[in-house]
């Protein structure tokens, strides 16, 4: 048996797990690097406490959820149904339910068995891929699987992945006010300054990203930029701000979400109605990857 295993943060299925996303990613030593885990468990307490409630009335826009685990598990079903048993295909979540050793608890595997680690990051940080693996690597430990277990990393340079990504941007364009100029703006999820500086090299892997999807959009553009997203508190975080982008627009404009694959809060909230609040121009976000054939068929190629 070959088992693979997206991973991801995870997103809030109804209001009260807003609360266990919260207290579980600053509790995570990557997202809040400060070492004593007593003093990182008060702070985490504190900002948990501090944004919770502003959390739950954004998700109230969403239906009380998020669309993440809906869409892999969607994604999962179709992959399922294209290889007939033959790979299995099932997700894990970081911060909410469905946990590591819950999933994994449901299969019985056996040192014969394979298990394929997938992280649905197209480009590695230690904030989102380091992460996910470790406490992958501690449940599987604590569970004594004696499976072989692979890793995918990475994919942001891969000809098949931006194909299908060039091909959703052209859709989009199509049907969003044809024949206008338009502006197209590639949005991240952004990351303290402090952590780039420690030597993570998801700021290098979104330029080059970046820098490739341009090339091969840019007659299709009036302009095409990079910005960053979802920045919270004091500190020196990457720039530019999407917000600011989009503030200032001087043309209709599409958004991709560049550092996601499958819709999340982020884009479906912050990118697609907050954001909206202070655009100088109308714009339309193109939908992630998430279960479109495309993806679908993008993912078969490593099995």
């Amino acid at each position: 048996m070959k088992l693979v295993l997206f991973l991801n943060m995870g997103g809030a299925e109804n209001l009260k797990d807003c609360e266990l996303f919260l207290k579980n990613m600053f509790n995570d030593p990557y997202i809040l690097t400060i070492k004593n885990k007593f003093l990182r468990a008060f702070v985490a307490f504190c900002i948990t406490k501090a944004r919770v409630k502003a959390m739950q009335k954004n998700y109230k826009h969403l239906g009380g959820k998020s669309p993440l685990n809906e869409l892999t598990q969607s994604l999962c079903d179709k992959l399922n149904k294209e290889f007939k048993g033959e790979v299995c295909f099932d997700f894990a979540n970081l911060y909410v339910p469905p946990f590591a050793k819950e999933v994994l608890s449901k299969y019985k595997l056996s040192k014969d068995d394979e298990l394929v680690l997938f992280p649905l990051y197209p480009h590695h940080s230690q904030t989102t891929v380091t992460s996910s693996l470790e406490v992958l690597k501690k449940a599987i430990s604590e569970l004594k699987i004696q499976s072989k277990v692979s890793e995918i990393d990475v994919f942001y340079e891969d000809k098949s992945y931006n194909e299908l990504i060039k091909k959703h941007i052209l859709k989009a364009n199509e049907d969003f006010k044809k024949g206008h100029k338009k502006h197209l703006i590639f949005s991240a999820h952004s990351l303290p300054v402090s952590i780039i500086k420690k030597g993570d090299v998801y700021e290098k892997h979104i330029n080059e990203h970046f820098n490739a999807l341009k090339k091969e959009l840019e007659p299709y553009f009036d302009k095409i930029e990079l910005g960053y997203q979802s920045k919270l508190g004091p500190v020196k975080w990457l720039e530019p701000n999407t917000s600011d982008i989009i503030a200032n627009l001087d043309n209709e404009a599409l958004i991709y979400p560049l550092a996601f694959c499958i819709d999340c809060s982020e884009t479906v909230f912050e990118l697609e109605i907050e954001y909206r609040k202070i655009a100088s121009k109308d714009y339309k976000v193109v939908a992630c990857p998430n279960d479109s054939v495309e993806f679908v068929e993008f993912i078969k190629q490593y099995f």
